[in-house]
């Protein structure tokens, strides 16, 4: 009984939440039951629908702190455009230790910790002096890259031809580029040489700023 009793006192929400994320990070979606959490916790079900009541609960706190970083509060002095590359690294690093984490904050309808980002990032298109009228679509353009690119980003890292030398891919590829047919892919055949040499944070940060090089253009 005194075991039990310890082991039922040290069985927090925290703790559940982080052997939940342990699960996802292992075995994905479909592998996070509450007979895998009771296992890892050694406590029964009944412990842990005491602090979670189901999966899509536990599932918002996972993801949720999985994010957390990333959508933490910017100092006030922080220039916009620094800020919303802040944001959109931490998310994508975020994406990228968690890859079920993307389908999480974009599956509807959109759970607080997407609305987080959302405000966050709204915020900084704002201070950029974007025109009210563009404030909704500039930040769901921006957070929709975010999302899509940090998602695609972390399925590329664990496939299985990532699992090897990424030069070698990459040359493998690039090679492969080269090599297409010119009327059907002329224009693929001209950045075969920059695939072979790009990297995936500096492209996606690129990407971020041609969008918001876009929305801060004078119309």
């Amino acid at each position: 009984m005194a075991k039990t009793e310890r082991r039922s006192d040290a069985l927090t929400r925290e703790r559940i939440v982080d052997v939940a994320i342990e699960v996802l990070d292992s075995d994905g979606e479909n592998g996070l039951t509450f007979r895998a959490l009771a296992a890892r916790l050694e406590t029964g079900h009944g412990a842990i629908q005491w602090h979670v009541a189901n999966k899509g609960e536990l599932l918002k706190a996972a993801t949720a702190v999985a994010v957390a970083k990333a959508v933490g509060e910017t100092a006030p002095d922080t220039p916009p455009r620094e800020a919303i590359h802040t944001i959109a690294l931490g998310v994508f690093d975020a994406i990228e230790a968690h890859p079920w984490v993307g389908g999480q904050l974009a599956r509807p309808p959109w759970q607080s910790t997407m609305l987080d980002i959302f405000e966050h990032i709204g915020r900084q298109v704002r201070a950029l002096g974007t025109p009210v009228a563009t404030h909704f679509t500039s930040t769901t353009a921006l957070l929709h890259y975010i999302i899509g690119a940090g998602g695609q980003n972390a399925t590329n890292s664990r496939s299985p031809e990532a699992f090897g030398d990424r030069g070698d891919f990459l040359d493998g590829l690039a090679a492969q580029w080269a090599e297409l047919d010119a009327d059907r892919y002329a224009f693929t055949r001209t950045v075969a040489d920059q695939l072979r040499v790009h990297d995936d944070r500096a492209e996606f940060l690129a990407g971020l700023d041609l969008m918001l090089d876009g929305m801060t253009m004078p119309r």
